[in-house]
């Protein structure tokens, strides 16, 4: 992403931080936001905006992104949670808040920059995707959490992209999703492409692409339904998109959320989505790899306050 990027503000999100606000419509980590602010790079009507500023509906916000700086990618010593590893394929429990590579403005504190540093002295990791996304075969959002698969050389990189294109990777997540979802079960396709109205968001459109997503309901609440749900394909934003476009947005989310479900119940501080479980064959083993992760602390304790809230009403 480079050049001047346009956000008009919706209202919903009245009265929000331009940092916060813009971070979230654009995809940028708020760090990287607050730099560009800092180089007087947001503006409205000409007038430069801090980050603290609140934003008002129907302002439009001018983001204008510097071209990305050739420098060679960092190897830096971050934490991770590597859920299993082999020789080919490595998956890690991503924390929300890490973005899974680097981008403009955003060059360090990646889940790439994490790997490299991890990968150091070891075999290394798939270029096939290109020099810039080392390993990387599929993206989480920065605020979803859980797990993700990494090629750590080329053969393992290409047969991984192959299975993911021949739908043999199963991806199950976790979503909190606002209002009683009715039905046990459900699928939903709808065509996903980018919002004819912001480039920056997707949309459920006629000229998108097809996009599918299968759900079962685990847990009901008073006003909110915890869902498993299935990806048959893997299109930007598509359980968001999706659970937003039935009525039933994500619990959190700042981009296709409004009012109390962009809020979310008490103690969420974050998106309420999470990659629970991932499902494919290693390229060198064939041998078939199941992951689970469960959900972090910070969305377990959303759900025990549901819970506690539900049994004080009974």
């Amino acid at each position: 992403m480079s050049g001047v990027v346009r956000v008009e503000v919706p209202d919903g999100a009245k009265g929000s931080r331009a940092d916060r606000f813009v971070a979230d419509a654009v995809g940028l980590s708020r760090a990287a936001i607050q730099r560009l602010i800092a180089d007087g790079r947001l503006t409205s009507d000409g007038e430069r905006i801090r980050s603290r500023d609140p934003v008002r509906p129907g302002q439009v916000l001018e983001l204008d992104v510097p071209e990305a700086e050739p420098d060679e990618l960092v190897p830096e010593d971050i934490p991770l949670d590597v859920v299993y590893r082999d020789d080919d394929v490595i998956v890690i429990d991503k924390p929300a808040g890490l973005v899974t590579h680097p981008s403009p403005g955003h060059d360090r504190g990646t889940l790439v920059n994490a790997l490299l540093g991890l990968e150091a002295g070891n075999r290394g990791l798939g270029t096939a995707a290109g020099l810039e996304r080392p390993g990387i075969v599929h993206r989480l959002d920065r605020d979803t959490s859980g797990l993700i698969v990494v090629a750590r050389n080329d053969a393992a990189q290409v047969s991984l992209q192959a299975q993911l294109k021949a739908r043999r990777v199963r991806k199950t997540y976790l979503a909190l999703a606002g209002g009683v979802v009715n039905a046990q079960v459900g699928r939903i396709e709808k065509p996903i492409g980018r919002d004819p109205r912001n480039r920056l968001r997707q949309a459920v459109t006629a000229e998108g692409k097809p996009a599918t997503t299968r759900y079962r309901v685990r847990e009901r609440f008073a006003e909110w339904t915890l869902l498993e749900l299935d990806l048959v394909t893997g299109r930007t934003h598509q359980i968001r998109v999706h659970l937003a476009s039935i009525g039933h947005a994500v619990a959190g989310d700042t981009v296709y959320a409004s009012g109390a479900v962009r809020r979310g119940p008490d103690r969420l501080e974050r998106l309420f989505l999470h990659s629970w479980k991932l499902e494919f064959v290693s390229p060198g083993s064939g041998r078939l790899v199941r992951c689970e992760a469960p959900l972090p602390d910070e969305l377990e304790s959303v759900l025990d306050g549901l819970r506690a809230g539900d049994a004080g009403r009974s």
